[in-house]
């Protein structure tokens, strides 16, 4: 490859730009009455449940010895309160324009030739079918996490907040599975057009403002973010859960990350017996939680095979793998290449 169409220093910000989301307390059928949750802590005392070493598992009285041990354990608690039953999810997602030039790039040949590509995709796609997953991952309230497992009723109500393009959409996430982008909804398809038209544009955006209400049951526990603690010895906590000003709260990362979740372009998503179904759109595929890479170099199946060809000008097998590499572009982040 030559050295004059390396670009070193590459980056694309993120075109999705998600706020922290908000969590509060409700009721399905009064819910003009909202209270903000907050963290409680707890401590309790567990039992040892952690594998233990054969000497001790084959002797009982080592093992009773063992058991009699406490396990105490403080924690962050979130739950609703006893006379609420619907959590209350708020929200705004900013959908920018701009995805044609870089937003940092120190060689002149490669911004040229990969923005005759992101144009052509434009002219030719629309963005029409990655806005609408993400419209979809909107309407299915992929965003509650664990929150949306056992939510007898789940509505999602979005609004557009650009002046003079007002408008309002309201979804029974329960009516869309989160497990394909087969729907097809006209209310889905209307708020994708608007996301699509904010994606391709030069320099537009589209604002909106989500609110998500989940029936999972009177003083049901609800599952804020939980933070990532570095230096685990010196708290006296074994959980710590996510607070904005005293709000429990998601951050603004695992929204996104569920918004983006549409990659079902990887190879192994038609496997049963080893997809991992709709995945969130990242370089190598990986999924953390599994502790697996779904799209690897050694297949060409990762971003940056696709993106390495596809930006200096020559085409891909399928245009699924198009999909993919925008939708990486849409995440944003840093993709420089050596020059060495």
């Amino acid at each position: 490859m030559a050295k004059d169409n390396i670009a070193s220093v590459l980056a694309f910000e993120k075109k999705l730009v998600p706020s922290d989301g908000y969590m509060y307390g409700t009721e399905w059928d009064n819910r003009g009455e909202v209270t903000p949750l907050t963290l409680k802590e707890k401590s309790v005392r567990g039992t040892i449940s952690n594998r233990l070493k054969p000497a001790i598992q084959n002797d009982p009285a080592k093992l009773n010895n063992e058991v009699e041990k406490p396990n105490l354990q403080t924690v962050d608690a979130c739950a609703l309160g006893t006379d609420q039953d619907t959590l209350k999810l708020h929200f705004t997602l900013k959908v920018l324009g701009g995805i044609h030039q870089p937003s940092a790039c120190n060689n002149a040949a490669f911004k040229q030739s990969y923005s005759a590509a992101a144009t052509n995709y434009v002219e030719q796609q629309a963005f029409r079918e990655l806005a609408r997953r993400y419209a979809l991952n909107i309407a299915n309230a992929r965003f509650l996490w664990r929150n949306r497992i056992g939510a007898e009723c789940i509505e999602v109500q979005v609004k557009a907040l650009n002046k003079g393009e007002e408008r309002e959409w309201i979804f029974d996430a329960t009516q869309f599975c989160t497990r394909d982008f087969d729907a097809d909804d006209s209310q889905a398809n209307e708020l994708a057009a608007r996301i699509a038209k904010a994606l391709a544009s030069d320099n537009d955006f589209l604002m909106l403002e989500i609110t998500c209400y989940a029936q999972v049951g009177k003083a049901q526990d609800v599952y804020p973010s939980e933070e990532l603690v570095l230096d685990k010895g010196k708290g006296n906590k074994s959980k710590i859960l996510y607070a904005v000003e005293g709000v429990a709260a998601m951050h603004s990362q695992k929204l996104g990350n569920a918004i983006r979740t549409i990659d079902t372009w990887y190879p192994e998503f038609a496997d049963p017996e080893t997809s991992a179904g709709p995945i969130a759109i990242e370089p190598y595929g990986a999924v953390t939680n599994l502790g697996k890479a779904y799209r690897t170099p050694k297949e060409k199946q990762d971003f940056y095979s696709f993106f390495d060809k596809w930006a200096r000008g020559e085409s891909l097998e399928r245009i699924e793998d198009e999909h993919y590499v925008m939708a990486t572009l849409v995440r944003g982040g840093v993709f420089g290449e050596s020059d060495k």
